[in-house]
């Protein structure tokens, strides 16, 4: 469009003859005044719009400059709110942990004890002492702590006795429950030596038991002597 209105203007300046302007001072003069007048306006235009453009960018600037301050505000909040959050998830996070271990320590605690009840009630009940007129030391498991316990143990070595000389005996026998009490005490006070040295106060038949089903062992180079199979390890 541009392109066709350039040319129409151009054909009209070809149709006209330009008019012979006469070169004396006065004209001359005149013609000049008229073009800087006409080339003043211009550059005032020029200026008005600059000084427009101007002020307008400097709005802008100063429109960014506060947006740019305000989002630096808020960053410098925000960062001050991550740390604290991190301390308090730290902080939240470590005592959760020890809440849950804490909980989780009470209930194997209980559960062990009600599994050494439930044991201790199990061997008393049916593997009783071959007098049921013996009064039967009750000691439970779960009141005992797993600590070295000197066993003083004297006797002779075991050999074949008569059915009256264990019936004679009986008053000094000990319970099963009382027999792992001291093997388990054995294996987990003194894990380097856990053998226990066999007494007469240890019922034959509940020491082939415990051998026959390979919940204890005797030594390899003394047969008086037992320990306990680790099944922990």
């Amino acid at each position: 469009m541009q392109v066709k209105c350039l040319t129409a203007e151009l054909s009209q300046w070809q149709k006209e003859t330009p008019e012979m302007i006469p070169l004396n001072e006065e004209i001359l003069v005149t013609l000049g005044k008229e073009e800087f007048q006409k080339l003043r306006h211009d550059l005032e235009l020029v200026l008005s719009t600059i000084q427009s453009n101007n002020e307008k960018l400097k709005e802008d600037l100063e429109r960014e400059q506060k947006w740019l301050d305000e989002q630096q505000q808020i960053l410098e909040s925000l960062n001050v709110l991550q740390n604290e959050l991190k301390q308090q998830v730290v902080t939240f996070s470590e005592s959760r942990i020890f809440n849950e271990l804490k909980t989780k320590m009470r209930d194997i605690k209980e559960y062990k004890e009600k599994l050494l009840v439930t044991l201790g009630e199990f061997l008393e009940d049916h593997f009783p002492l071959p007098d049921r007129n013996v009064k039967k030391k009750k000691l439970l498991l779960q009141r005992r702590q797993w600590h070295p316990t000197p066993v003083l143990l004297h006797g002779k070595s075991h050999g074949r006795r008569s059915l009256k000389d264990i019936q004679e005996s009986t008053a000094q026998l000990i319970t099963l429950h009382e027999m792992l009490e001291i093997l388990l005490n054995r294996l987990f006070g003194v894990p380097h030596d856990p053998y226990v040295k066999i007494s007469d106060s240890f019922w034959p038949p509940y020491i082939e038991l415990l051998l026959r089903n390979g919940i204890a062992l005797r030594h390899p180079e003394d047969p008086t002597r037992i320990r306990l199979e680790a099944f922990h390890q």
